[in-house]
């Protein structure tokens, strides 16, 4: 996996802004984070602002996988649909849900307005564009956001979409208007600064060799110090390990890569207008402008680790397939990491025994969830908040191992591709209605036209007067015999 920031620009390497410490001696903590991703920073941070004494280890260092590799998208919402949430939980509990992840996003922002975290881009709006076409469903799903979820959403028609996204192949969309976007790989690093300046203490280089959960003082063992803490957060996504490993496999890996394409001047302009998020509602393409004049573009998935810079081709050509107005675009970056998808949809947030909990399991998640998490895990260990009970439907559920794997490359790929197949059926019917709508245009026109061409008069029909008999015809001539005459 590459290390190079998803921007291109000159803005410095937040990591080598601050110089990395291994843990080397021996430690209490009222609370030992595992992982330093969005997760794990949002539990230290969240937790050290309430006064509690926070220790982060880290087996590499800060953002080092997916959390330092995203596109940077705050909005409201979860990997499950607000129908299949009502479905799972029932309406009430769907709602609190729902108001916890915009209250998710709402940290973030918060957190990225904060003067460490200068060169965050923070832009805003996003919007969810339909691959087919999907009116009366949109209508349907505006209503239960805005009036059951309350939820600021637009729905946009067609026509809008198109004059926004130059494109054939989107329909109708929702625009989120205070959704908005920021650099991911500072904001993970911004959130590291924020928590050491409110007290946490993070040690990168430090793997966790063996953890004893069970008595009131939890025990951790690295390489070279142990560690001793009340409570034990687990928040290393896919790669906690061996001390952990029946954990991790409650998560399928899976991978996710995008690019950053060289400058593309006016012809970006011509093609995209709209400045947020874009995201097509099959989660298969997901795309801003960066830096004025450049494309980020995510888009391959797979569940098998690879070189990044496999998919620059793939990518460059999902671009022109999407846009072709922009002709062949260079490819300048590639980065990807892997993310730990749950099998039910959600993200595992929870106590899994007393003083050891779990935040875990946000891919297809969105940073709102990971803040979210934070605060509801720091809150429930220093002031009983309950609310993370809200996720207790959503049990831990083992993957399926490498088997799981491949279940999950072939239902992915049967996914994208009848994605893409109802995406060429619905725009081969706006074809057919189009050209239907020209014929008809046609047939009138040429109706029309006959309508008004001046009549070839007829020659008036002279009956005779009433009572006056009509005048029979002469009857035919009859031949001469050939006998007759002389």
């Amino acid at each position: 996996m590459s290390d190079t920031p998803p921007s291109t620009t000159t803005r410095p390497d937040p990591a080598a802004l601050v110089e990395r410490s291994r843990l080397s001696f021996d430690l209490d903590a009222d609370i030992c984070v595992i992982g330093a991703g969005l997760a794990g920073l949002s539990v230290a941070l969240e937790a050290a602002r309430l006064g509690a004494s926070v220790a982060v280890l880290e087996g590499r260092h800060v953002g080092w996988n997916a959390s330092g590799h995203q596109l940077g998208t705050v909005m409201p919402g979860y990997g499950l649909s607000v129908g299949e949430l009502i479905a799972r939980v029932g309406f009430e509990d769907a709602r609190e849900l729902w108001s916890l992840s915009k209250h998710g996003a709402d940290l973030v922002r918060a957190n990225a307005t904060e003067g460490l975290m200068p060169g965050i881009g923070l832009t805003e709006g996003a919007l969810e564009v339909s691959n087919v076409d999907v009116g009366d469903q949109l209508i349907s799903r505006l209503q239960v956001l805005s009036e059951d979820f309350e939820t600021e959403v637009e729905g946009w028609q067609v026509d809008r979409v198109r004059a926004e996204l130059k494109t054939g192949h989107y329909f109708h969309g929702m625009y989120y208007p205070k959704a908005f976007q920021i650099d991911g790989r500072q904001y993970v690093h911004g959130l590291a600064a924020l928590a050491r300046r409110a007290g946490a203490r993070i040690f990168e280089d430090t793997p966790v060799v063996s953890i004893d959960p069970s008595g009131i003082r939890k025990r951790i063992v690295t390489p070279s110090a142990r560690l001793r803490a009340s409570h034990i957060v687990l928040a290393g996504n896919i790669h906690l390990g061996a001390p952990l490993r029946r954990l991790s496999e409650t998560l399928l890996p899976v991978w996710r890569y995008a690019a950053v394409t060289a400058p593309l001047g006016e012809r970006l302009a011509g093609a995209i207008t709209f400045q947020g998020s874009v995201m097509d509602s099959d989660g298969i393409d997901q795309f801003r402008i960066v830096d004025g004049d450049r494309l980020m573009w995510a888009s391959p998935e797979t569940t098998w680790a690879a070189r990044p810079e496999r998919f620059a081709g793939s990518i460059a050509g999902r671009i022109q397939t999407i846009f072709p107005q922009l002709g062949k675009v260079e490819i300048a970056d590639v980065f990807g990491g892997a993310v730990g998808q749950t099998v039910h949809g959600m993200p595992q947030i929870g106590q899994l025994r007393k003083g050891l909990w779990v935040a875990s399991g946000f891919g297809r998640q969105g940073l709102n969830t990971s803040a979210m998490a934070g605060q509801l895990i720091a809150r429930s260990v220093l002031w009983g908040d309950e609310r993370w009970r809200l996720f207790s439907p959503f049990e831990l559920v083992w993957a399926g191992g490498s088997t799981g794997r491949v279940a999950g490359h072939v239902v992915g790929l049967w996914g994208r591709g009848s994605s893409a197949a109802a995406g060429a059926l619905a725009r081969y019917r706006e074809k057919a209605r189009v050209q239907e709508r020209a014929r008809e245009a046609r047939r009138l026109e040429a109706n029309r036209q006959a309508g008004t061409r001046p009549s070839t008069p007829r020659p008036p029909n002279r009956r005779p007067p009433p009572g006056r008999p009509r005048p029979e015809a002469p009857p035919p001539p009859v031949a001469a015999d050939p006998g007759e005459g002389g």
